[in-house]
């Protein structure tokens, strides 16, 4: 997958799994770290824990994945329940000193990966970017080209002023809009003490670039008095992951093989093309794919795909029939990606200190 450039800060810390791969390959500090964990979770000191036992482990490990609490949401919840399977194969209602150190450093080398393909960069917005921009070369073909998306005949000076606002990103210095606590805390203070004349009335170019920079001045103000915390990141899905998988047919076998584990089979040994979407997403990750629902335009690509191989019509198939429709789905999802290489970039405020969203990587007090 090819990278993009991350953006280039004054002020920016770069989340790219080296920190966690550093802590599992050294044998010493990982083992002590796997002590310490083992023994604050292991309340009865049985020497196994319990499933009641891994609860906490399993929900740091959620919020370290940037999960909602669990019981907020089903598709979320379906992950916290992975990760629980993970640890106890789905049959075992204790689990040992040594599954534990073996599942633990599985999903972290996991995170680690992802985060190396795709890290997230911290950025800390101040007034500085915001104030560059708005008094800089490109402000007004910038701006005149956002007026003529959001300007309409009755469109008020206000409304556009807030749209425009909506359409900045953290390259020009702006901070998510979107957010509840940037618009509250950011943006309304701005608008309050913008002293614009004939807010509500129909507006002209000329006016809203004059106006709007006045507004941009205010929001850099306060934004020197509060600085804001985002955490970017840009994953560009090119069908590269799929062509690796593809390409080593003891990984493709062994990421098959362990989807189809879970799959009900009939009498004659038959399974329903219904399960190909349910396969697809446990061999995603493997595949460099985002889960399903996660990606609207890549849901689209599978969707897709799936319409013109007809696999939504519910068939009972052989296994070896199973695996070949799957690959043949990989196979077209990738000619699709490399063709138009689909681009995700998402921006959120990070509301707490980093560290203190998720005690996995924490060592014990």
């Amino acid at each position: 997958m090819e990278q993009q450039e991350p953006l280039k800060k004054k002020s920016e810390q770069v989340l790219d799994g080296s920190d966690i791969m550093e802590l599992v390959e050294n044998e010493e500090v990982f083992s002590s770290f796997v002590d310490h964990k083992f023994k604050e979770l292991d309340k009865d000191s049985d020497g196994q824990l319990s499933v009641k036992e891994l609860q906490p482990a399993v929900a740091d490990i959620g919020a370290a994945l940037g999960l909602p609490a669990q019981g907020s949401s089903p598709d979320s919840d379906h992950i916290y329940s992975e990760v629980l399977n993970e640890f106890t194969h789905r049959k075992q209602e204790k689990v040992s000193k040594t599954e534990f150190r073996e599942v633990l450093s599985d999903i972290l080398l996991g995170m680690a990966a992802g985060l190396k393909r795709d890290p997230i960069v911290i950025l800390r917005i101040d007034e500085e970017d915001l104030l560059e921009f708005i008094n800089g070369p490109s402000y007004e073909a910038e701006m005149v080209s956002i007026f003529s998306q959001i300007g309409s005949d009755d469109a008020s000076l206000h409304d556009c002023i807030i749209k425009a606002l909506e359409k900045l990103t953290v390259d020009q210095g702006m901070p998510p809009s979107s957010d509840s606590w940037v618009m509250s805390n950011i943006v309304e203070p701005a608008l309050q003490s913008w002293d614009g004349n004939d807010q509500d009335k129909p507006v002209s170019q000329e006016t809203f670039l004059e106006e709007f920079k006045k507004v941009a001045e205010r929001v850099a103000q306060n934004l020197k008095e509060q600085p804001v915390i985002v955490a970017h990141s840009e994953n560009t899905f090119d069908g590269s992951g799929i062509k690796r998988l593809l390409s080593n047919k003891f990984e493709l076998d062994k990421s098959l093989n362990i989807a189809l584990e879970n799959v009900p089979k009939d009498h004659n040994g038959k399974m329903s093309k219904e399960y190909l979407r349910v396969v697809l997403d446990v061999v995603a990750p493997s595949a460099g794919l985002p889960p399903i629902g996660a990606v609207e335009q890549i849901d689209k690509v599978v969707a897709d795909v799936f319409n013109m191989i007809n696999a939504d019509d519910g068939k009972m198939v052989k296994e070896d029939e199973f695996k070949k429709l799957l690959t043949e789905i990989l196979g077209s999802i990738m000619l699709q990606l490399e063709g138009n290489p689909i681009v995700v970039s998402s921006n959120s405020v990070v509301h707490e200190p980093l560290a203190s969203s998720s005690s996995l990587l924490q060592p014990s007090s």
